[in-house]
């Protein structure tokens, strides 16, 4: 399965990416090794996924979703969030 994910930096800021093995790669971003932004900025924590069937759907969807502003990063994440809650 590829997914799409926002991670929360110690900072406030947000990084969005993509991979194959969600627990994997949270654990080397976890570690200082997952890429030069979020090395700068740890503790991370997960704050959105979406899943997708291929590799294709899941980059296009990144590059979408780098585009958004803040704000709308942030609206995507409450939405989740609430969708995850029932509410």
């Amino acid at each position: 399965m590829n997914v799409v994910y926002m991670l929360r930096c110690s900072d406030g800021s947000l990084y969005t990416g993509w991979t194959n093995d969600l627990d994997k790669r949270l654990k080397t971003h976890a570690a200082g090794k997952g890429g030069k932004y979020t090395r700068a900025r740890l503790p991370i924590a997960l704050a959105y996924t979406e899943r997708f069937e291929t590799e294709h759907e899941a980059r296009s969807r990144e590059w979408h979703i780098k585009r958004l502003t803040r704000a709308q990063k942030l609206a995507l994440i409450k939405e989740a969030e609430h969708a995850k809650n029932g509410a």
